[in-house]
């Protein structure tokens, strides 16, 4: 039995890629409930129910299949706020990014768990940038919509937006009956008093 490679996924059979689908949703669900030093092969195996062999027939280390899963948490989360941006109009586009991104979030907490915990264990490569820059976009182009000036400091706004929605995700983490739609409704209306000034 030969080794698939990592993104080999193209020349993958049918068998093959709905296995590698169970090991990412057993992955985000061990490292969801026992945190990366939790999700092991043996214990991702163990729950897959296969070989820890099997399991690296898929994927070549832990740290490939975490990497997968935390590709796979986080393409589900640009997918909806995208979804959600492109809907809305121009000036609204930063609202719409609040709202779909705390609301993803909080209905995904195991993708939420997730996401954070592969940042938490990032190799180095991560580039903060790819955080707040579509933000910032958004917002300088909801400012243009709005016939305002372009001098405003988007990247330092999109850095304190995602800042508070970090805090809003954390704080429902915590306290499950916290209102996270009244958050991040709150911090629209912050949002919209910036994008007016």
């Amino acid at each position: 039995m030969t080794r698939r490679r990592e993104g080999a996924t193209a020349e993958l059979t049918l068998i093959e890629r709905a296995r590698r689908a169970q090991l990412i949703e057993v992955t985000i669900e061990l490292v969801a409930d026992r945190g990366y030093a939790g999700a092991s092969l043996a214990a991702i195996a163990e729950s897959a129910g296969i070989t820890k062999a099997a399991v690296l027939y898929h994927f070549p280390t832990k740290a490939a299949v975490v990497r997968a899963a935390h590709e796979h948490a986080l393409s589900a989360l640009v997918t909806d706020v995208a979804s959600a941006v492109e809907a809305a109009d121009a000036a609204d586009g930063p609202a719409a990014y609040v709202r779909s991104m705390v609301g993803h979030l909080r209905e995904h907490p195991r993708h939420t768990r997730m996401i954070i915990q592969a940042m938490v264990h990032d190799d180095g490569e991560h580039d903060p940038a790819e955080r707040w820059r579509p933000l910032a976009r958004l917002i300088a182009t909801a400012r243009q919509a709005r016939g305002l000036a372009g001098d405003s400091d988007v990247r330092t706004t999109a850095i304190i937006v995602g800042g508070a929605i970090d805090a809003i995700v954390a704080e429902q983490l915590h306290d499950p009956d916290y209102d996270t739609v009244a958050a991040a409704g709150h911090l629209v209306e912050m949002l919209d008093r910036a994008l007016s000034a």
